[in-house]
């Protein structure tokens, strides 16, 4: 398709060039919902060469409102975000390369997922998640660009090592316990908006025009039609432990053991076993057999109901428990199903 980007190079400060070093980059995009679903279908149309898409999560009926690459199929399915958003980002364009990690992004993988990337962009929904982006950014000396929505509120700002205070210098301004999409809900056009803006970034950045590059964080709200803008280079701070004078980039350590967290802003206990306590999905087909609870097994992982709950356990043995939000019963259970 020899004019495929033709109008996109006609852009003075894109051109031949820009559209060169767009073409022949690596983009991380962590979280594959609603803003990753729209930032990926717009860096694959501008002709990024490879995008490693990484998300931990399936389709839900609930995610059609806004992320934009599912279909009721897929929801119906339960197809894993990464795989119903690659299928249809290569039938978009099929010569783009496309990684996918349907895991639990901790420390030792993203260091591996950095390598040779440009750009790493934040689609998440929460902050254990951007902190372990922001400390792999600044250990990496890579870009990671934020992005962030709920109700009608987007919130945007580059993060360049070396040229701003990081995400964790603002966390004393951050709320600690913040608003999600589960709690007050979101609407479309404010996840078009934050989508917009990161991936106006990205271009940015890839094209080669990183002094066009946003310099103050911006918070837009598109029901009310306002606007902040706000700087945070003051905001830096010696001490710390991730862009201050004695880094130690503590997300990136992980513990040993099984791990146990509530996801942000749902009802869903995560549980990731040790590596040496790898469920797999025979195991899990035996032990609903064995105990007559009903089940269906997918491509990708085992649904099960038991003790009242959905639980659903992927192929490399990490598991969730839906409708429950309270670790201690999560452990128990876990423990008394799959010793």
């Amino acid at each position: 398709m020899e004019n495929r980007y033709s109008r996109q190079t006609l852009f003075k400060p894109i051109g031949e060039e820009g559209q060169k070093r767009i073409r022949e980059s690596k983009v991380l995009l962590i979280g594959c919902g609603a803003l990753g679903t729209a930032i990926s279908e717009t860096l694959v149309r501008a002709g990024v060469g490879k995008l490693i898409l990484a998300d931990r999560d399936y389709v839900e009926p609930s995610n059609l409102q806004r992320q934009q690459l599912f279909t009721e199929q897929d929801a119906i399915d339960g197809t894993p975000k990464v795989v119903a958003a690659a299928r249809q980002l290569t039938a978009i364009r099929s010569d783009v390369q496309i990684h996918t990690i349907l895991d639990h992004i901790d420390g030792p993988l993203i260091e591996e997922l950095v390598q040779d990337v440009d750009l790493i962009l934040d689609a998440t929904d929460n902050f254990e998640t951007r902190l372990l982006m922001n400390d792999i950014a600044w250990k990496a000396g890579i870009p990671w660009i934020y992005g962030a929505c709920v109700g009608s509120l987007s919130t945007i700002y580059p993060f360049v090592p070396g040229q701003s205070a990081c995400f964790r210098c603002l966390l004393p301004v951050l709320p600690a316990v913040n608003e999600t999409c589960d709690t007050v809900g979101i609407i479309a056009p404010a996840v078009q908006i934050t989508a917009a803006h990161q991936s106006a970034e990205a271009l940015k950045w890839l094209s080669g025009n990183k002094n066009a590059m946003r310099t103050k964080m911006l918070t837009y709200d598109v029901w009310n039609g306002t606007n902040i803008e706000a700087g945070i280079a003051r905001m830096k701070k010696e001490g710390c432990v991730t862009c201050g004078t004695h880094h130690t980039y503590p997300s990136l350590k992980k513990e040993g053991g099984t791990e146990y967290a509530v996801l942000c802003g749902r009802d869903t206990v995560q549980i990731i076993p040790e590596k040496e306590r790898v469920l797999t999905l025979f195991e899990v087909e035996e032990v609903a057999k064995r105990l007559g609870k009903s089940y269906k097994k997918t491509p990708y992982f085992v649904e099960m109901q038991a003790d009242g709950f959905r639980w659903i356990i992927f192929k490399n043995g990490r598991l969730l428990i839906h409708g429950l939000k309270n670790i201690q019963q999560g452990r128990k259970m876990y423990h008394q199903l799959f010793g």
